[in-house]
């Protein structure tokens, strides 16, 4: 909720965290307005995040929801694809090796379904080095994190999947 008052040539608007901001208008008689259901800021980003591991997957989560996304977490492909039918999403954030369904085999029922979000997906594996892995990522020309990895390189690569889908 935003509170703006119009004093003697100065409007003074509070937001929810406090911050006070001054714009100057010409003098009026005092009004104070209450503005409801005003976002503060724009829509959030979603980012489907997909891992088995439930820890890293928190910790990412905190991350990317501290970075101004909002986050939705499952630990398999099969819930993965649910949420897919259900929703977009920015990006989506997908371990290569989970139980039920793993990454690339969640990767090519998205590519059936929903073809136009093949081109958000970030990888990420801790099994650098792993054949089948590196002929999926080239074969389908993915961008992949390598467990564990830095906050910066994290958002830096998420950066890079919004860039990638803005050019079309």
């Amino acid at each position: 909720m935003i509170y703006v008052s119009f004093k003697c040539a100065q409007v003074t608007t509070r937001s929810r965290k406090m911050n006070e901001k001054k714009y100057y208008t010409p003098p009026s008689s005092e009004k104070t307005h209450v503005l409801q259901n005003i976002p503060d800021q724009a829509p959030k980003k979603r980012i489907l995040l997909l891992d088995d591991d439930a820890q890293l997957a928190d910790i990412t989560r905190m991350i990317l929801e501290e970075n101004g996304y909002s986050v939705e977490v499952v630990s398999d492909g099969v819930q993965g694809i649910k949420k897919i039918l259900a929703a977009e999403y920015s990006v989506i954030l997908c371990d290569m090796v989970m139980p039920n369904l793993a990454g690339d085999m969640f990767y090519m029922a998205v590519e059936r379904v929903k073809p136009h979000m093949c081109k958000r997906f970030l990888f990420m594996t801790g099994h650098q080095g792993d054949r089948k892995v590196d002929d999926f990522i080239r074969r389908v020309r993915g961008l992949i994190l390598w467990k564990p990895f830095k906050s910066h390189v994290l958002m830096e690569s998420i950066h890079a999947v919004e860039q990638k889908c803005s050019r079309g």
